[in-house]
């Protein structure tokens, strides 16, 4: 495929996932319909569904796209030498998350909760939660050879509590009025018995 196509490909997969995100973040996914989708993208039926078959199809693309805006600062952190830590790391991965969530995150509670249920969707995120709760691990190794962390402590048990601070702290950011970065910092510094700065 021409350069072009792919990148008109790429822009118009873009506009129908930025227009389901939206129809999904004010409707709820299962009371928005294609049909929202095709208003809301301002396309034909026919544009929409040469791209996505189903909002099933749709769903999984959002959680790949999720990830893919995440993993640019999971490569980032992890090619950081030295090693930031911990509580820096959960703070600037809360910023991220704040400044998606009124984008492209904010269905992200929905994508998980229809992937408890629905085969079709299932398989993208349980990918994509396997590679967020990778990172975690990996940091919780870091924190491990830096001295930050009990040299018997067990990195993936590590890992994925932290990995499960995700949704927690999405949830309570879109919920909650109080919930925000630094307050994560805080509380996880404060857990592990760290200096305050």
């Amino acid at each position: 495929m021409p350069k072009v196509s792919e990148e008109h490909a790429a822009a118009r997969r873009e506009q129908i996932l930025t227009a389901a995100q939206k129809c999904f973040a004010r409707k709820g996914f299962h009371a928005s319909s294609m049909n929202d989708v095709f208003a809301e993208a301002g396309l034909s039926a026919g544009a929409v569904y040469s791209y996505f078959k189903s909002k099933d199809e749709i769903i999984a693309a959002m959680a790949d796209r999720a990830v893919s805006l995440v993993s640019p600062f999971f490569d980032a952190v992890l090619a950081e030498d030295p090693a930031p830590p911990l509580d820096e790391v959960v703070r600037r991965f809360a910023e991220l998350l704040r400044e998606l969530s009124e984008g492209p995150m904010s269905v992200a509670p929905q994508v998980w909760a229809a992937a408890t249920y629905d085969p079709a969707i299932t398989p993208a995120v349980k990918v994509n939660m396997r590679r967020m709760r990778d990172f975690w691990i990996e940091i919780a190794l870091r924190e491990q050879q830096a001295g930050r962390l009990a040299p018997d402590a067990d990195p993936a048990a590590v890992g994925s509590v932290l990995f499960m601070m995700v949704p927690g702290f999405l949830l309570g950011h879109r919920l909650l009025d109080d919930m925000n970065p630094e307050t994560v910092e805080r509380g996880l510094r404060d857990l592990r018995g760290g200096p305050r700065h």
